[in-house]
């Protein structure tokens, strides 16, 4: 299987790859604020701290690429866990 391009001209920082290897390391299960916060190492990780840290992440990845459950949380897209995990490695 190919794995997707992942948009290069929007890089990650280090708190965005955090939260993509916490989602990654949840993948196929949604992942509330407070749980996603404890698994980036973040100590407190506030609505809009959260929300702008996905939002980058999506822009790398693909708009369809994580999840949100309203009222719960978000989870990664399966079909994006490939691309994801390489893109958390570099």
């Amino acid at each position: 299987m190919d794995v997707p391009a992942v948009d290069a001209a929007t890089p990650l920082g280090s708190p965005e790859l955090a939260v993509l290897r916490a989602l990654i390391n949840c993948s196929g299960r949604v992942v509330n604020r407070r749980e996603l916060a404890r698994l980036a190492g973040m100590t407190t990780l506030n609505e809009r701290r959260c929300d702008s840290l996905l939002v980058s992440i999506r822009k790398t990845l693909g708009p369809d690429s994580i999840r949100t459950v309203r009222g719960r949380g978000w989870m990664l897209n399966v079909d994006n866990l490939e691309q994801a995990t390489v893109l958390a490695a570099a």
